[in-house]
């Protein structure tokens, strides 16, 4: 089992940036592809940024991902938000090398984290 925890969510205002943070265990983090998806009121969950290995990024846009290796911690900037960037945000693994658009594609889900992009 992988357990991840999400931190770093909260207000900010149009134009500027947060980056959230994700700490996982529970499998050797180096075994890990990390993603992250987020969800709006009445929407489907929508991939948004994802991490493989060695340390590849696809799924770019507006959204970096990054990973620590010595803290297990992967992160997801996002710079210039707008109001439509408010959602729950959740990080997410598996054990496969591939970056998947589905959210039934991956094993393991964070509790999520939110974003509120208001002035």
């Amino acid at each position: 089992q992988v357990q991840l925890v999400e931190s770093g969510g909260g207000l900010v205002q149009p134009g500027g940036s947060i980056r959230l943070s994700c700490a996982a265990s529970g499998r050797p983090f180096d075994a890990l592809t990390l993603g992250w998806f987020r969800q709006a009121p009445g929407t489907e969950r929508e991939a948004i940024s994802c991490i493989s290995r060695p340390d590849t990024e696809s799924i770019k846009g507006r959204f970096t991902a990054s990973r620590d290796h010595a803290k297990n911690t992967v992160y997801l900037q996002i710079n210039n938000v707008t109001p439509q960037d408010t959602a729950v945000y959740y990080c997410v693994a598996h054990e496969s090398f591939f970056c998947y658009t589905s959210p039934s594609s991956w094993d393991y889900w964070g509790q999520g984290t939110q974003v509120t992009v208001s002035a």
